[in-house]
């Protein structure tokens, strides 16, 4: 075991460490941080289309534990999804409206949102809105319902994963791109 030398009682007085670093090493097995310098990009082939006037830009692809965050971008009016959570989600509104068909409020700008396991809603962006964007994580999966709940469509993180490789290598960011984003 390796040990690390502090400084004794006499420089631990002197020294102020008020702005000094961590002085240990990491853990060997943990991972690396996620940084993303420009969560809204200048450039539009970061975000990935999923359907028309919708895309997401990835921040963090956790596959070791089933998660994603992403900014959900909506450029048009009207029904996004009908989806099940089997996990809790979180949102945060950054631009725009949106509200969901079974519940009674608004989402706007700054608005904090957490999504309880078992949560199925109708996500609608509302007339005379030009743009949304919600920050959201996403625990385990998104399941596609009809009104009555009979599945039609899932994501989870691999087919967001696979999803950015397809668009990337397309776009010409090349497929490794979204390497950064994944943990």
């Amino acid at each position: 075991m390796e040990t690390v030398p502090t400084p004794s009682v006499l420089d631990q007085r002197e020294l102020d460490t008020s702005r000094m670093p961590y002085q240990l090493p990491f853990p060997a097995e943990a991972a690396d941080e996620v940084l993303v310098p420009s969560v809204l990009p200048d450039d539009e082939r970061v975000w990935v289309p999923q359907a028309e006037g919708l895309h997401f830009r990835p921040l963090l692809l956790h596959a070791s534990q089933g998660y994603w965050c992403n900014l959900l971008r909506v450029r048009r009016t009207g029904i996004v999804s009908r989806h099940r959570h089997p996990m809790p989600v979180t949102g945060y509104v950054i631009k725009g409206r949106w509200h969901y068909l079974e519940h009674d409020w608004m989402a706007e700008p700054g608005a904090f949102l957490y999504e309880p396991p078992g949560e199925t809603h109708t996500l609608v962006v509302p007339e005379g809105e030009t743009e949304m964007i919600t920050l959201f994580t996403v625990t385990a999966a998104m399941i596609y319902v009809d009104p009555w709940g009979k599945t039609t469509g899932f994501e989870d993180v691999f087919t967001k994963i696979e999803m950015c490789r397809k668009h990337y290598e397309a776009v010409g960011l090349g497929a490794d791109y979204v390497d950064q984003f994944i943990r």
